[in-house]
């Protein structure tokens, strides 16, 4: 609904918000609104971030895990014979 809206109807809204509120109150409002839309990019972007280092560490320490099994199948004893064995 708001995407079909044009300038005109934008800027007639602006005007009754102004006359309602006050001019310097209407433009507290847009500068708390751009400040609330900068943090959330920030915070978008951050956990963009996070989670992209999550993924390569998950990828690190897959790898990992693929040497460190493979050297336990080398001696034969693995985690599960332990449990078994101690019943």
């Amino acid at each position: 609904m708001i995407g079909t809206l044009g300038w005109q109807e934008l800027l007639i809204i602006l005007v009754i918000l102004a006359l309602i509120f006050g001019a310097s109150r209407v433009s507290d409002l847009g500068g708390a609104l751009g400040r609330g839309i900068r943090e959330f990019r920030q915070e978008a972007r951050r956990e963009n971030e996070d989670d992209e280092d999550e993924e390569s560490d998950e990828k690190q320490a897959a790898g990992a895990g693929s040497q460190s099994s493979s050297s336990a199948s080398v001696d034969g004893s693995s985690d599960g014979d332990r449990s078994n064995g101690s019943g």
